[in-house]
């Protein structure tokens, strides 16, 4: 019987990390007789493969050199002898096992990994959780190939992904463009790369410099209407946008789904919070208020762009308000699931409903 897929214990970070040295040694030229694409996030996993099975065979060796099977309907003793089969002519013999989680004794592979074939590469695509690493398993394939332990970032991580992708294709992005992205299309990497990429075949030439009105004009996300400017009204104390922001969601739920606005909001006064409470136990202590960098860490920002409206936004958002409108945004998460309300009521109105509650605090 197949091990159970555990779950991953990586991290963004180190999933880049992993992820940059293996795609540089395939551009190189380097091979390695086994690759375990394992974790939670499709999207590193699908980049690794795709160039393995796309780009290292000639179009003319695929049909004798690329051999794709799947974890169920296959066995390791199938796979093994797939992979002792001499290539048809000079290159590699390619074996890609999708939905490897699927396979039954998938650590009799082990044994393969004890005299490998040199021109042969293995792929197993193990989605949706990892491979235990203490396994023999786990630690030949670590030996003698390469692993990609692929894990979904968060939140604040995907903003600085964002960037540096751009940055290799020769793009910069300004902070207010990169925040509405990542607000509307969460921490999707598939999508925030299809969204880019039509992006950028549309731009001229000479255009390397993302706005907000390039977002707008090629993606559709409105640069007054988003979660972005909702949490920025607020900071500011401007309830006639906030009020207009939520108006404009009520008539377009399906753009701007309310738990993802709810989850957002939350976010942000949680922020606040955190931003007080460092600066109240520094007063307390009688010790330095807490630098830029240190507030920044804290909070998970990549940029000192968001926290000049962080600090300004304590004024009016001291910890007790903050910690308030946290209990607030929980009281109308439960209300918009249905519990602790009478009769039924919109997610509009729910939304304005709670904007109003808390700039009443």
């Amino acid at each position: 019987m197949a091990k159970k897929a555990v779950k991953s214990t990586g991290n963004f970070k180190s999933t880049l990390e992993s992820y940059s040295a293996v795609m540089k040694e395939l551009r190189g030229g380097i091979y390695r007789s086994v690759y375990l694409l394992m974790g939670q996030e499709p999207f590193f996993i699908d980049k690794v493969s795709d160039y393995i099975e796309n780009k290292i065979l000639p179009e003319e060796a695929k049909g004798f050199n690329l051999q794709v099977v799947y974890g169920g309907e296959t066995t390791p003793g199938e796979i093994i002898q797939r992979c002792r089969t001499y290539p048809m002519m000079p290159g590699h013999n390619i074996v890609i096992v999708r939905d490897a989680a699927a396979l039954k004794g998938i650590e009799q592979l082990a044994g393969y990994f004890n005299a490998p074939m040199e021109r042969c590469i293995l792929v197993l695509l193990y989605k949706g959780g990892s491979v235990d690493k203490r396994s023999a398993f786990f630690k030949m394939c670590a030996d003698k190939g390469r692993v990609v332990e692929s894990t979904a970032p968060r939140d604040y991580e995907t903003g600085p992904w964002l960037k540096e992708m751009l940055a290799s294709q020769g793009y910069s992005i300004d902070e207010r463009a990169a925040a509405m992205l990542t607000d509307n299309l969460g921490t999707s990497l598939q999508k925030i790369e299809q969204e880019v990429t039509k992006l950028t075949t549309r731009l001229s030439p000479d255009h390397k410099t993302i706005t907000v009105n390039d977002i707008e004009d090629n993606i559709g996300i409105s640069k007054e209407f988003n979660n972005f400017e909702l949490t920025r009204a607020l900071s500011e104390g401007d309830m006639a946008k906030a009020l207009i922001i939520c108006d404009h969601f009520a008539r377009n739920p399906k753009e701007n789904p309310l738990v993802v606005t709810l989850q957002m909001l939350f976010t942000h006064f949680q922020r606040l919070f955190t931003l007080g409470i460092m600066i109240w136990n520094a007063r307390n202590k009688r010790m330095p208020i807490p630098n830029d960098n240190e507030m920044m860490a804290a909070l998970k920002f990549s940029s000192l762009y968001f926290l000049k409206e962080y600090k300004n936004a304590l004024a009016r958002y001291p910890t007790r308000k903050s910690f308030l409108a946290m209990g607030a945004i929980r009281e109308y998460d439960l209300k918009s699931k249905g519990f602790n309300t009478s009769g039924s009521i919109s997610d509009g109105d729910l939304l304005k409903e709670l904007v109003l509650k808390i700039m009443a605090f």
